[in-house]
């Protein structure tokens, strides 16, 4: 295969998936930022799964599970999206081959641990990392992960693993790319009905580990830990702060993302209270990121273990979020 480079405006992201689509869209001629593709998903959310284990510990979820963004954006902005799984990694990556071959731009599904771009202390088995493909050179392949601010590289044989690797949420070589793009998008309509389905799932979820219920249920959960079980606290605390600010952007920093998106959803509705709202987010993401430094002295010892005042924490990160979720309900009806 001869080498290939498709011209691509890199623009690094605060997400792999929102960053992923944001670039393929604007790649194929739709003006869309990160936050907009975010929010039009309909991606912010908690969820407290107990029942489901990431390292032997529960899952907490800031955002929709993945894949379910790029489909939201697809399906509001009406984008029909190309997407193909395989069995067999000689046909996944020959057909990547044969995208690259015939110009196409292509997000793919990967697994962190593979990527050896990545520093080794920053690689973990997370199996749904994405990232853009935009050309090939000798074996390397030429790659734009919105994590990162520069262009990268990545080994074809490296690259088979990320993308065939096994265990939750395996790639099966999973890639993708808009099949054609709107020329004037129903912006209003998509923004609406995206910011209801939000509100929606945040405040009136009948679940209560899901939503603003989940987030108080995290509350109690930290309240009535046993202080004879110091070993293990310090474990669940040190996942939850992992949870929140490693993987993905976690809590603080998909609050502000949401936020950045209901600023530029005020000019495009004509309603500057989206821009107070957006204001209030931001400060309910600081209460998060305060949370998780706290969490996190408590856990290395810089700080006495005390599970009331992270437990308050919580609860007052929950307040602002049925705070700012009931405004919206109210701006965008």
């Amino acid at each position: 295969m001869a080498d290939i480079e498709i011209p691509y405006d890199h623009r690094q992201g605060a997400h792999c998936e929102s960053g992923a689509i944001a670039a393929l869209l604007r790649h194929a001629g739709l003006d869309i930022s990160e936050p907009m593709a975010f929010g039009i998903a309909g991606a912010l959310t908690f969820a407290y799964l107990p029942f489901v284990k990431f390292g032997g510990l529960p899952l907490f979820a800031y955002r929709m599970p993945p894949g379910r963004l790029i489909r939201g954006v697809s399906r509001r902005l009406r984008i029909p999206m190309h997407v193909a799984t395989f069995k067999q990694p000689d046909a996944g990556m020959r057909a990547l081959d044969d995208h690259l071959a015939a110009g196409r731009l292509v997000g793919i599904q990967t697994s962190v641990y593979w990527l050896t771009y990545f520093p080794p202390d920053m690689r973990f088995h997370f199996n749904a990392h994405n990232l853009v493909v935009y050309g090939k050179r000798g074996s390397n392949y030429l790659i734009s992960d919105p994590v990162i601010d520069i262009r990268v590289e990545c080994d074809e044989k490296d690259l088979r693993k990320a993308r065939f690797t096994r265990g939750v949420l395996a790639p099966q070589g999973r890639l993708y790319y808009p099949v054609a793009v709107p020329t004037q998008p129903d912006w209003p309509g998509a923004i609406r009905k995206a910011i209801r389905l939000t509100a929606r799932m945040m405040l009136h979820t009948p679940l209560p580990l899901v939503g603003i219920r989940g987030i108080r249920s995290v509350a109690r959960k930290v309240r009535r830990l046993d202080p004879a079980n110091e070993c293990h606290n310090k474990l669940l605390l040190g996942h939850i702060v992992r949870m929140q600010e490693e993987i993905g952007t976690g809590g603080a920093g998909f609050r502000f993302l949401y936020a950045a998106f209901l600023q530029e959803t005020a000019d495009i509705l004509g309603k500057p209270a989206l821009l107070d709202i957006a204001h209030e987010l931001t400060e309910v993401g600081d209460g998060w990121r305060l949370f998780a430094l706290h969490a996190a002295k408590m856990c290395k010892g810089r700080m006495p273990l005390d599970y009331a005042a992270l437990a308050d924490e919580l609860e007052t990160c929950a307040a602002g979020e049925k705070q700012v979720f009931r405004r919206l309900r109210g701006a965008v009806k």
